[in-house]
């Protein structure tokens, strides 16, 4: 004889889609994380000046992204808030920690030794994928294209 279980709840009582751990109101989360990691792909210098770029989904069903180096939290919200106004409602920030609320779900974004974007642009020495698709810049070696064209 089989034991009948209660649905699965998740902690704030919600039930849980049925064959899966996400709670019903999951793919909101997603899209909003996905339309927040688009923004900022958007700006070339805070992707390449970041380092560790990491995400998790929080126990309270927020976002927590993170990353070493790079800009300030408080700058990465600014982006955010610039790139999506309509759908950013920004919160506390501080140096290295920032709040904020993207079409309801919470972001809790978090510089781990950050230098600032003013700090990332003048950085010796950092790799910059600008620099290196520069075409109007000449070498003494061919480029992949002028092998491919016989150039």
């Amino acid at each position: 004889m089989r034991r009948k279980r209660a649905p699965r709840r998740a902690k704030d009582g919600t039930p849980l889609v049925a064959g899966n751990d996400l709670p019903s109101d999951g793919p909101m989360h997603y899209e909003a994380f996905g339309r927040v990691m688009a923004a900022l792909a958007t700006e070339a210098d805070f992707i390449e000046s970041c380092r560790d770029l990491t995400w998790w989904r929080g126990a309270d069903l927020s976002w927590h992204v993170e990353w070493r180096d790079g800009p300030f939290a408080a700058e990465a919200a600014a982006l955010l808030a610039d790139r999506m106004p309509d759908l950013v409602a920004p919160g506390a920030s501080g140096g290295s920690t920032a709040l904020l609320t993207v079409m309801g779900v919470r972001f809790e974004l978090r510089a781990v030794d950050p230098m600032g974007r003013a700090g990332a642009r003048a950085r010796p020495g950092l790799w910059r994928l600008a620099e290196a698709l520069d075409t109007t810049r000449r070498t003494n070696t061919r480029h992949p294209w002028e092998e491919l064209l016989g150039g």
